[in-house]
């Protein structure tokens, strides 16, 4: 029996839409794999991935509270890249290529990933397989946009879990981890 898993899981609440600076950060992020990485005041690499820890985050226009809100999150577990750090703010990216702060303790070092959200609204889904082999079985079709945990990546393949179900998705299809990255928590 193939399953197939919705979005439902994910919710994301525009206050005003402010920033809108595209996905031109990717190329510079993927620095991080090929060994020149840069680490930022915290002493851990830029950029890199984070998730929310709170299903209700507020993500503003600056570094402080004085800043106004641009977005207001709704859905713990969401997958951002964080690109700049200050003080206890950092500066993160969405998977639409919204860019604003949040306050460190509001992220969590805990691997996310959002199935393919280039193709959300679009007729498709994401194959989620047994092994991590283009010839493998499919377990369940993943709609684009639902948001599972990563728990490992082979730098082709990640494994990962989407409302309990665990398989194999092709690492290109992921936002949430860099191409080519390895990954295992």
């Amino acid at each position: 029996m193939l399953v197939k898993l919705a979005v439902s899981t994910f919710a994301m609440f525009a206050v005003s839409s402010i920033s809108h600076n595209g996905l031109s950060g990717l190329s510079k992020a993927y620095a991080q794999t090929t060994g020149s990485i840069q680490r930022g005041q915290s002493g851990l690499p830029l950029p890199r991935f984070v998730s929310l820890k709170s299903s209700r985050v507020n993500m503003r226009v600056g570094p402080g509270r004085d800043y106004s809100v641009d977005w207001l999150y709704l859905k713990s577990g969401l997958p951002l890249e964080v690109i700049q750090e200050y003080d206890n703010w950092r500066k993160v990216r969405d998977s639409e290529g919204t860019e604003g702060w949040i306050y460190q303790s509001l992220l969590s070092g805990r691997r996310m990933g959002m199935a393919a959200p280039w193709h959300r609204g679009k007729k498709a889904s994401v194959d989620l397989q047994r092994e991590p082999e283009d010839e493998s079985k499919t377990l369940a079709l993943i709609e684009p946009g639902a948001v599972g945990r990563v728990h490992v990546c082979n730098g082709d393949w990640c494994e990962m879990t989407f409302e309990g179900h665990k398989g194999w998705i092709k690492q290109a299809l992921i936002w949430g981890v860099y191409p080519g990255e390895t990954y295992d928590d």
